[in-house]
């Protein structure tokens, strides 16, 4: 999965008070989010629930009667940022209790599901242990913790969480932008030998139409113009339909087009083998569908490939561009990639630079390979010494950082629809996005925020594009 930089997103509820009293109504809560999109989701659901639960929303930590750390298993060392991250939050409980005061802490996301009991036994300052498959009991956990329990949940509900989590109120969801995450399929079948989702995430869950309508609709009514879907392997969706019937993605985003309000559709992180036709056709047919895709091929070997278990070849992946090139010619391409995998050689490395070049990529995310405890891969043997990695990871990133670039200037001269979705960083700036997912800057007298306004790009930044009306 597309792995961002660590977020903090605080929870952006406001509490009802409709089924609370007294000091309850002054609960606060703050959540650090970290890794990737569908954790930033996650987040945003998990202050819903807690919402309904009487907790107000803080973006400072020092003000939070609860505060919550979702978590992601992907990055190098993750869990002993979080127990680092819990020893700093621990010394504001011990002042909290100086005070007479109480501060709950608990450690949720992906994390807690692989570590939970570890985590309740190497810091005594948590309170609760939430898996992802289980955040919606939130509200009951904490009533436990209130009764001098520590909890540890991390089983596998069999129960469908999105349906016992509360929707939304309107007013928050507007809060948080014209732009929304939207959940559709959790879980992984795949079991790449690099990756830990199948033992955090469970196997493969899709949500069904209707209730994935139905969410959208909210946002759509909330003022929300973009809605991006998410799934470990959200092409891999086959969600019932009113019909009775499994549809695929490409179904379901025709569907979500049809939503008024809802002008832009996305959706991440996909693997090649779930690239059906009709998916493919949407990418021509459906104009609400922005020509970007995030396509993980993670090497460009097919010995690497294999040891991977990715269950395809270069080849494959190559042929698969071309058929998508075909029915979106302008859509740009992003990727992940991993070097040093157990194993790899310089030739397989030059396998993956020969790739890159032959595919050009607006964008992408690449790492050295790290083990992950109960993984295939770290039990392998031919481990890549670190200098080795480094060196390969610096030429990799070399290369992509020269193709954003070009891409990037490619788009000087265009003119394009660009979604507004926040105020710049300097005073009379607004920030959009272009189709490819570029921030754009434009000034705030050319729309307003949500508006689609067309642009031509007057210059390139590293990061970014600068524009003016059209």
């Amino acid at each position: 999965m597309d792995m961002p930089t660590t977020h903090r997103t605080p929870a952006r509820a406001a509490a009802t008070g409709d089924d609370t009293t007294g000091d309850d109504r002054d609960r606060k809560v703050f959540i650090k989010t970290y890794g990737c999109q569908m954790n930033v989701y996650d987040s945003q659901r998990m202050a819903d629930a807690l919402a309904a639960d009487g907790y107000a929303a803080t973006e400072r930590m020092e003000d939070a009667d609860l505060v919550l750390l979702n978590t992601c298993h992907i990055r190098e060392k993750a869990a002993e940022k979080v127990y680092s991250e819990l020893g700093r939050i621990r010394d504001l409980k011990t002042e909290r209790a100086l005070e007479g005061k109480t501060l709950t802490i608990g450690v949720t996301g992906c994390v807690a599901q692989a570590e939970g009991k570890e985590i309740i036994r190497r810091a005594p300052a948590v309170d609760l242990v939430v898996g992802p498959q289980t955040y919606h009991r939130l509200p009951d956990v904490l009533a436990r913790v209130r009764g001098g329990a520590r909890v540890v949940e991390t089983d596998y509900a069999i129960e469908d969480k999105f349906e016992h989590l509360p929707a939304p109120k309107k007013a928050v969801v507007a809060k948080r932008g014209v732009t929304a995450f939207l959940t559709v399929q959790e879980g992984c079948d795949k079991f790449c030998t690099f990756c830990v989702v199948p033992y955090t995430r469970g196997s493969e869950v899709s949500r069904p139409v209707e209730q994935i309508v139905a969410e959208a609709e909210r946002l759509a009514a909330a003022g929300v113009r973009e809605v991006t879907l998410l799934g470990q392997n959200v092409n891999a969706w086959h969600g019932q339909g009113p019909d009775g019937k499994a549809w695929g993605l490409g179904r379901l985003l025709f569907r979500l087009a049809e939503i008024p309000g809802i002008a832009r559709l996305r959706y991440t992180t996909s693997h090649p083998r779930d690239m059906d036709d009709e998916l493919i056709a949407a990418h021509g047919d459906l104009e609400t569908l922005m020509p970007y895709l995030h396509l993980p091929v993670q090497a460009g070997s097919d010995r690497i490939l294999k040891a991977m278990n990715r269950k395809h070849a270069a080849s494959d992946y190559l042929r698969l561009i071309e058929r998508i090139r075909a029915a979106r010619p302008d859509i740009a391409l992003s990727g992940d990639f991993i070097v040093g995998f157990p194993g790899e050689t310089d030739a397989d490395f030059e396998d993956t630079l020969r790739l890159v070049r032959e595919v050009g990529y607006a964008s992408a995310f690449s790492f050295k390979y790290s083990p992950r405890p109960g993984t295939p891969g770290a039990e392998m043997d031919g481990h890549v010494a670190e200098q080795v990695k480094d060196e390969r990871l610096q030429r990799l990133q070399a290369l992509l950082v020269d193709q954003q670039q070009a891409f990037t200037v490619s788009m000087v001269g265009r003119t394009m629809p660009v979604l507004i979705e926040k105020p710049g960083r300097q005073a009379g700036q607004r920030v959009g996005r272009s189709p490819w997912l570029q921030p754009v800057i434009v000034d705030e007298k050319a729309g307003g925020i949500g508006d689609i306004i067309d642009v031509r790009i007057m210059e390139a930044g590293f990061n970014s594009l600068h524009a003016v009306p059209a």
